[in-house]
This record gives structure tokens, sequence and C-alpha cells, in this order.
């Protein structure tokens, strides 16, 4: 390089000499030979200066100008794809600090809400998703999401009951219904900043695909197909948050699943097989990335169909059923009330959960109008001391004893419980009137929705064993914007909450109704 450089100056060395002379030949000015002077000298320094050259090599030439919508990443072996999931919400919650089980009927008990009251910004969602072809026939799917490991920010729309959802400190101790009461551990997460056990991995599983006709087959951690809210995408979700049944169905597991497709994707089913640990109450974290709690598997069946599908005049028919079931349980006999042995404290017992749902998208004249509904039943046991008994009169002890003289309750007996939920909407830039709304009203979409769900939990007072479940309903409120579709938009929900306060029975446990409306308001870039 440097050769190079020195004949180069030399070359221009010369021509400074010659040019010169050829100019008065040629009888130029004096301004254009100060002219190619200048340029001389500037060529002069730039060769001057170190050498920033540096060889170009094929994956440089292949990559060159390569960036933007639907570029393909390069890796040394197969095909990788990057999909990311942004959600930043700011939400706003009535403030009472005092809990649904305070002191109920001068028992003396301690239920704070001071910890699940507060307006706050949260980073809800950060998914990384890597999906890599490596053969025609083989791709893998790793997904993380580091939100998942905060454990103060108040589950919502809902700060009550049973099913904690994302922000879970363990299936343990979920809301009101362990011990503590909602004044411990989340409390001090809140004080202190700190999260819990590892679980930002949501998805890890292989896939197999072409091989076998209209089928194609997983194995890992993934989300087993039950329900029509739970599996969709988190990008794609009507409402700032998934319904109370619907965060249960996003649970994760560890299994196998195939998957059947027929008919241009109008019937599909899907067969599988999972560890099934905890149980069916607990939502997140009860199943994903953790060792099995029992010798069983819990076996899935799930199916769906399209009956009407995209029609112009009459539009959209989905319809969908999942039925799960297996035993959970390690120690101890078949008698419900009988107390269990030692090792994994719990009860063999026959679990099971079957859902439905159906969604309907018209065509013609009201095209842009939605409608969905969703149920799930689900039958299962909770270990001892995850429920609060109340019959313990603000007592402390905690232990798991027959007589149920702690605050939780001791020997469960199997439970049932459900929930529901129907929503309806319009979507302005999906309707008849897309072509002529301004382009500023466009981009909006209303939404409601009504749930109920049995996710309040306490020791029946007269027998310690026996578990009463309590309803809490909520409607729900939104307004969506589309800056770039689900790409880029922004969500507002308000969430009108009714905890279980006004039955017969609630008011002999002396629940109180606690202002926990909130306000919600989802930030949202996907690629």
């Amino acid at each position: 390089m440097v050769r190079i450089q020195g004949f180069v100056a030399a070359l221009l060395a010369a021509l400074v000499l010659v040019v010169p002379g050829a100019v008065r030949a040629g009888e130029a000015t004096q301004a254009e030979v100060d002219a190619l002077k200048k340029e001389v000298e500037q060529i002069r320094k730039q060769l001057s200066g170190p050498s920033t050259a540096i060889p170009k090599s094929p994956v440089d030439e292949a990559v060159k100008g390569k960036y933007g919508p639907n570029a393909t990443v390069t890796t040394k072996n197969g095909k990788l794809k990057i999909e990311g999931l942004v959600q930043i919400w700011y939400y706003s919650i009535q403030n009472d600090n005092k809990g649904m089980f305070d002191n109920l009927n001068g028992t003396g008990i301690v239920d704070t809400n001071e910890a699940s009251d507060n307006d706050s910004f949260a980073v809800r969602r950060t998914e990384l998703t890597f999906n890599m072809d490596i053969h025609e026939n083989v791709q893998a799917i790793i997904r993380i999401d580091p939100p998942r490991e905060n454990r103060g920010i108040p589950n919502l729309p809902d700060n009550k009951g049973l099913f904690k959802g994302w922000n879970n400190v363990a299936p343990e101790y979920n809301a009101v219904n362990g011990p503590g009461l909602g004044s411990t551990a989340t409390v001090s997460a809140v004080q202190t900043g700190a999260g819990r056990v590892p679980g930002l991995l949501k998805d890890a599983y292989i896939r197999y695909h072409g091989v076998v006709p209209h089928h194609d087959f997983q194995i890992g951690q993934f989300r087993p197909q039950v329900g029509e809210e739970g599996p969709r995408s988190s990008a794609e979700l009507d409402f700032v948050e998934r319904s109370e049944i619907g965060k249960i169905s996003e649970d994760r597991d560890l299994g196998i699943q195939m998957h059947g497709f027929w008919w241009d994707d109008r019937l599909q089913y899907w067969l599988g097989a999972f560890d099934g640990a905890g149980n069916y109450f607990g939502g997140y974290p009860t199943h994903p990335n953790r060792s099995d709690d029992n010798d069983y598997k819990d076996f899935l069946a799930s199916v769906m169909v399209r009956p009407l599908w995209k029609s112009e005049t009459w539009g959209s028919i989905e319809l969908g059923y999942a039925f799960m079931a297996g035993k959970h349980g390690e120690s101890g006999g078949r008698d419900p009330i009988a107390t269990p042995l030692n090792g994994l404290n719990r009860c063999e017992t026959f679990a099971m959960k079957h859902g439905a749902y159906g969604s309907y998208m018209p065509g013609g004249p009201v095209k842009g109008w939605w409608m969905r509904g969703e149920f799930l039943w689900m039958k299962d046991r909770n270990a001892p001391g995850t429920v609060v008994d109340i019959l313990a009169n603000g007592g402390t002890d905690l232990g798991n004893t027959d007589s149920g003289t702690g605050l939780a309750q001791s020997n469960p007996a199997p439970i049932h419980t459900s929930g529901w939920y129907v929503a309806t909407g319009y979507k302005l830039s999906d309707s008849i009137f897309a072509d002529k709304a301004p382009s500023w009203l466009k981009p909006w979409e209303f939404a409601f929705r009504y749930q109920a769900m049995g996710n309040v939990m306490v020791a029946d007072q007269s027998l310690n064993s026996r578990t009463d479940i309590f309803q809490t309903k909520i409607l729900t409120a939104g307004i969506n914007y589309y800056i770039k579709g689900n790409n880029a938009k922004i969500q507002a929900n308000y969430n009108w909450v009714n905890d279980p306060n006004e039955g017969r029975l609630e008011k002999s446990y002396g629940f109180r109704e606690v202002r926990n409306d909130n306000f919600i308001v989802n930030f949202q870039v996907a690629f």
C-alpha cells in the first residue's frame, strides 16, 4: 500500500511540473492553472494520511444494503428471524389501603392493599423471539420476557383474587388467598424493588413440519392450545390485558404436542401431553421451566373449526373446544381430607379443565364489527396452606394443622371453579366507512368486555377442608389507536371492578368492597 501511495504521489508531482507548461502551450488563463494546482494539492493530502481501507469480505458484499423490513439476518447456519414486542404501561388505581378481608367481622385480620393501589409506569412486556429454520423440516423457537421477574406490580385489571398472573411471588401467595393476606411478600417487594425466582423464559421448543402431510409436531415449553385469547399473540390483544381466564390459558407448560390442519386451516386440532406441575388454579408461574412435581402427565385434546371464513357477505365464524386432564399430587392417599404425608405434600387428585369459545366477525354493511365469548371450567385441589381460614380469628399460626386453627386452610378437598367473558368492538379501518373517513378517524377502534371469574377462595366457616368460592365481575371499556396496525398502537382501558361482597354468604363473611377501579394505557411497538 505504501509503494502504491508513493507511486501516485510521484505521478502527481510530475503532473504539477508538466501541466503548467502544457497549459501555457494551450494559452490557458492563470485562474485555470491555479484551480488545477489546488485540486492536485487536495489529492496529495488525502494520500499522505494513514490508510483506512478495509478489505471487503463476501459477507460484507452479501449484506450490503440489507436492512429494514423483512431483511434476512445472516447466520452461520440456517435462517434466523428475530421478532420483538415492547409494551409500556401507565396505570392509575383508586386509592384504598385496606384489602377485602381487613378486620372481617371484628376478627382483627390485617389485609393491606397499600402495595397494590399505587399509580405507576410499568414495563409490561419486552418479548424477544428468535425463530431459527435450521433445516427445511426443523425449526427452533426461543422467546424471553425479562419483566416477568418483577413481582411488585399489581395484577390488572383486578388487583384482588386468586389468579395473580404475570407478577406472582409464587403460586402459594396469591393476593388475598394466601398466608399474609397481601401484607408480607408483596409489600416487601414494592419496598425493596425485589424480583422473584427467574421466570423470563417464555417459550423454548423445537418444531418438526413438512414431513407428515397436514401435521406438525413440537416439543419443549410452550402454551397448550386451550381457548382463544390465551394462545393469541400478546401483540394482537383487543384490550390492554387478557381476561382473567385468558391469563390462565396463556400459561406455558413443558410437553409435546401434535397439530393437524385441513381445509385451508379451517379445521385444526391439537393432541398433547404435558407435565402439569402445580395445579390449574395457580396461574403463572405454576408450570413453566420447572421439574414436574408428580409421576403423571396431563393430556390435551383441542379442536377449532371455521364454518364461515372471510366471506364478503357473511363474514367469519370461529368455534373451539379444549379438554385437558391428568392426575396431580405426589404423596398421600386419595382421601380428600387426609393429612398429606411427607414429600411434595399434596394428595393425589384427578384434575381436569375444559373450555369453549366462539367469535363472529360479520361482513356486508356491518363489517368492522366483531364479537367474542369464552368459558373455562377447572377442577383441582389447592395445596395446604394456600387458602385463608377466616375462623382463625386473627391468629398468626400459619401451620398446616388438621384442626384449621391457623390462618391457612390445612386439608383442602378438591374443588371446581369457572369463569367467562363476552366482548365486542368496532374497528373503523375495517368498516364500510374506511374509504370515506378522514385520515385521523380511521385508526380508531372501540371495544367493551364483561367478565366474571370465581377467583376469591376462603375455607368454609363450618368445615376447614371445604372451600367457598366467590366471583369477581369486571366491566372494561377500551379505545385502540392503530398507528401501524399491531406493530405500533396505543390502547386505553377503564376497568370497573366489582369484588364479591353483595351476596348472603359474602355478607356473612364480612367482605368489604375494595375501591380498585383502574385506568390503564398501553404504548406498544412490535417488530
